[in-house]
C-alpha cells in the first residue's frame, strides 16, 4: 500500500523541532515562520508541554465522553478566563472543520433555518458543511454543493444587510482575518454593523478563529480587535500545539440538548492535557502580548523594505503574527528558494502572497533572522 497522493511535497523530512527552529533528517536547521500551518503556538517541543502530555499518557490516555472528565472542566474554566468568555460554554471536538460543522449545525438547531452567508475567498474546512461555506468550487464535491450558501464581498456591509433582511439566514460565518484568502482583514465598521444586523434578524454570528485566533493576532481572538461578541466562536490549530483538537465557544443563551452534538475522540484526556499546557505557557511567557509586539516589529521591518523600493513587495497586511506579504511576482519564486537556499519555512496564499504564521514565541532576533534570509532571496531575483 502507498499513500494517496494529494499533497505536493517539498523534498524535506522534518524530524525534530525546538522553539522556532526545526531540523531535517540530514541535520539541516530551518527557521520556522509557518508553524506547521499556524498550529504550533507555544513553539516546538516546549518542555512544559512535553512534561504535561507525558504525565497524562502515563496516567490515562483516553476514555469516552460517557463519564466525567475533569480535565475538560478545567480547560473550559481556563479558556474562559484567558479569552474573556468565561460565561460561554465549550464543546470539544478534534479539528477546525469539525468545529465549524458543529457551530453551523447548532445555529440551525437554534433557529430552524438553512441558509448561510459566507465571505468571498473564505476558507472554513473540507468536511460537508464546512466545505460548502468555503468559497472554492475546486474543493466542493457535488455531494456537498447543496445551495445553502451565499458568498458576499468582505467589508461590503450593505450587501450582507440586504441578504439578512430576507429573514431566512440561519448563520453568518466570518474569518475576521482571512488566512487562505490572502490575509484580508475585516474592518471594525463592517464587523459591528454585521453583528448588529444579525441580532436584528435573528441570525447567529459565527466567528471562525481557527487560524486567526488563539493569540495569533495579538489578542486572544482576532474579532476582539473589532468590538464584537459573536454567538459562536470556533477554535482549533494552536489550541493544543499540534495535538488534534478543536472547539466551539457557545453563547450562554444557547441551551444544549442531549443527542444533538457528540464526538468519540473530542476532548479526550491527552488533548485536554495538551491544551491546558498551552494555556500555562501563554500565561507564563505572555505569548499573546509577544505576538502583538513581535508581529508589529516584523511588519515594520517588512514595510521598511517595501518603502525602500527595489523589491517585489507590494503590500504588507496582517495583525500580530499573522502576516501576508503581497508580491508582484508568484510566491513560489520566493518561497521555494527560501526553503531550499535559506532554509526557512513560510506559507502562501493565492498566487502571489507569502504567508507568515510562526510560533507565538517568535523573538525579534528570529524576526531579524527572517528578514536577512528574505533579503538574500530577493537580492537574487
Amino acid at each position: 500500500m502507498k499513500l494517496f497522493d494529494v499533497y505536493p511535497l517539498f523534498d524535506v523530512n522534518i524530524v525534530k523541532g525546538k522553539g522556532c527552529k526545526v531540523w531535517d533528517d540530514k541535520g539541516q536547521e530551518y527557521l520556522d515562520l509557518y508553524g506547521g500551518h499556524a498550529v504550533i503556538s507555544i513553539g516546538h517541543s516546549h518542555p512544559h508541554y512535553i512534561q504535561k502530555v507525558t504525565e497524562q499518557v502515563n496516567q490515562l490516555g483516553f476514555y469516552s465522553n460517557s463519564v466525567i472528565n475533569t480535565l475538560q472542566v478545567q480547560l473550559a474554566e481556563r479558556l474562559g478566563r484567558a479569552s474573556g468568555y468565561d460565561d460561554y460554554q465549550l464543546f470539544l471536538i478534534n479539528s477546525g472543520a469539525e468545529a465549524n460543522e458543529n457551530a453551523l449545525k447548532l445555529a440551525s438547531f437554534t433557529n430552524g433555518r438553512t441558509r448561510v452567508l459566507s465571505a468571498q475567498k473564505a476558507f472554513h474546512g473540507r468536511t460537508s458543511l464546512a466545505v460548502e461555506v468555503t468559497n472554492n468550487p475546486k474543493i466542493i464535491a457535488p455531494i456537498n454543493a447543496n445551495g445553502h450558501v451565499t458568498y458576499l464581498p468582505l467589508n461590503d456591509l450593505p450587501a450582507w444587510e440586504a441578504e439578512l433582511a430576507k429573514g431566512d439566514v440561519c448563520a453568518v460565518i466570518l474569518e475576521c482575518i482571512q488566512g487562505v484568502g490572502g490575509i484580508q482583514l475585516a474592518t471594525a465598521a463592517f464587523a459591528q454593523g454585521l453583528a448588529a444586523a444579525c441580532k436584528r434578524y435573528g441570525t447567529l454570528l459565527i466567528c471562525d478563529e481557527i487560524q486567526c485566533g488563539y493569540g495569533r493576532s495579538g489578542r486572544f481572538f482576532a474579532h476582539q480587535w473589532l468590538g464584537i461578541r459573536p454567538d459562536l466562536i470556533t477554535v482549533a490549530k494552536g489550541i493544543a500545539n499540534g495535538f488534534p483538537m478543536g472547539g466551539v465557544l457557545i453563547a450562554p443563551e444557547l441551551k444544549p440538548v442531549y443527542g444533538q452534538l457528540g464526538t468519540t475522540f473530542g476532548g479526550n484526556h491527552l488533548a485536554c492535557a495538551a491544551a491546558l499546557a498551552v494555556l500555562d505557557v501563554f500565561e507564563e511567557e505572555h505569548l499573546v502580548e509577544n505576538a502583538d509586539e513581535t508581529g508589529t516589529y516584523l511588519m515594520q521591518q517588512l514595510n521598511d523594505m517595501k518603502d525602500a523600493g527595489h523589491t517585489p513587495i507590494q503590500e504588507v497586511r496582517g495583525r500580530g503574527l499573522m502576516i501576508g506579504i503581497d508580491l508582484a511576482i508568484p510566491h513560489k519564486d520566493v518561497r521555494v528558494p527560501l526553503i531550499k537556499q535559506e532554509h526557512c519555512f513560510t506559507g502562501c496564499a493565492g498566487t502571489n502572497i507569502l504567508r507568515l504564521l510562526p510560533p507565538l514565541c517568535l523573538t525579534k532576533e528570529d524576526a531579524n533572522d527572517f528578514i536577512k534570509r528574505f533579503k538574500n532571496v530577493l537580492s537574487t531575483l
